[in-house]
């Protein structure tokens, strides 16, 4: 059974009871300028709110809906700026890994190893993750239910590993939608492993625009209230300074200037639905 509490790095603890966790940063690492901003207001508003961060950025977004789009500065250069941005503002940094080879590496210099949705039961990456010693969050696949998380888990537990966060992004309802059921956050809490709701990937419209998803940023805020009352442990954020100008998932993100009104109503809510 995966640990329900667990340390993230040394003195952040995730899970029931403990404060919020917040894994906040732009889509991809496209700029080193762009990170260092963004990781600098959002480490300053979570420090004033009580609240641990990550900064969140992947280096390569593999699952672009078109080949024009823009997918990162790819391993290497990308790992450079995460580890940057870690070094330069003293904050813990996750992001994606899209194939087994990258775990290793990747592992230098991340501390928490992020599984996308779309790869969620790949079982040779979910295994060179977890192998790492790292904490490892998995994406619910937009297109399993909360409790097929399950075999998800156990893949992981095999190698030892027990420090394993699931995360909600929503769920495939119809062509170029998703809909998020609160019920999943309940049950994939039940499973052993702290939860992670997914505000902004929840509101795309996969494939909306036809070349590049859509999204509708309006609903983030609602969404992510709503998930708090039911009950989580860490909220993912994408934000940018202006996300009309974002080079990925600008539609969905969420504008940085809004990030401390939603972080003070959520952590509000976290606090009496712990």
């Amino acid at each position: 059974m995966s640990l329900s509490n667990f340390e993230v790095v040394p003195g952040v603890r995730v899970g029931r009871g403990e404060r919020l966790l917040v894994l906040a940063g732009p889509c991809v690492a496209e700029s080193l300028e762009v990170c260092c901003q963004i990781a600098e207001t959002a480490k300053a508003v979570c420090a004033d709110l009580g609240i641990d961060y990550v900064f969140k950025a992947s280096f390569d977004k593999a699952n672009r809906t078109s080949i024009n789009g823009f997918r990162g500065p790819g391993l290497k250069a990308g790992l450079e700026m995460l580890a940057t941005v870690k070094q330069k503002y003293e904050v813990p940094v996750v992001t994606d890994v899209h194939e087994p080879f990258q775990c290793e590496p990747v592992a230098e210099v991340a501390d928490i190893l992020q599984i996308p949705a779309f790869l969620c039961r790949q079982t040779d990456l979910l295994l060179a993750a977890a192998k790492t010693g790292r904490p490892v969050n998995v994406k619910k696949g937009q297109f399993l239910a909360p409790e097929d998380m399950a075999a998800v888990v156990k893949k992981l537990e095999s190698t030892g590993n027990e420090r394993i966060l699931l995360t909600d992004r929503g769920t495939t309802f119809g062509y170029h939608n998703l809909v998020v059921d609160m019920r999943g956050l309940a049950i994939m809490r039940g499973l052993g492993c702290p939860v992670v709701f997914d505000a902004t990937h929840s509101v795309q419209l996969p494939g909306g625009n036809g070349t590049s998803s859509g999204g509708n940023r309006e609903f983030v805020a609602p969404l992510a209230r709503a998930a708090a009352a039911v009950g989580i442990d860490a909220l993912f954020l994408e934000i940018h300074p202006e996300p009309s100008k974002a080079l990925s998932d600008g539609a969905n993100s969420l504008a940085l200037k809004d990030l401390r009104e939603l972080l003070t109503v959520v952590k509000a809510i976290h606090e009496i639905c712990p």
